[in-house]
């Protein structure tokens, strides 16, 4: 996976803005003010970090090499995904693994919101 293809991805969700509140380097994906994802997307390897369920991510980091807890994030609810560069994820686990970020992220929203993003 691309930089390119990891933005385009993140961005492709409804609602989802990309935002630069650590530094300039650091893509911060939300929906609704709340994080998804958060990449340096100029680093090589390619990494992002993404929300998880506590037990999937433990499931995970026991699979794969290229999953690790998160990195300056909850280490229960957060891992670090190795996207591109040697050891890297398949592009549609690391789309999957997107995407479930994103769900649990929605799925915290209060409901008024998530209605308004279903309509949208």
């Amino acid at each position: 996976m691309t930089p390119e293809r990891l933005r385009a991805l993140c961005l492709g969700f409804n609602a989802a803005v990309e935002e630069f509140p650590f530094t300039p380097e650091t893509s911060v994906f939300k929906v609704l003010g709340k994080v998804f994802a958060l990449s340096a997307l100029d680093a090589r390897p390619l990494k992002v970090n993404l929300k998880c369920d506590p037990e999937q991510a433990v499931r995970l980091r026991a699979a794969y090499e290229a999953i690790v807890p998160g990195w300056h994030m909850n280490k229960r609810h957060w891992n670090t995904v190795t996207v591109g560069g040697p050891g890297a994820l398949p592009e549609a686990l690391v789309r999957e693994l997107v995407e479930d970020s994103y769900d649990l992220v929605v799925a915290g929203l209060p409901r008024a919101e998530r209605l308004r993003l279903d309509r949208a």
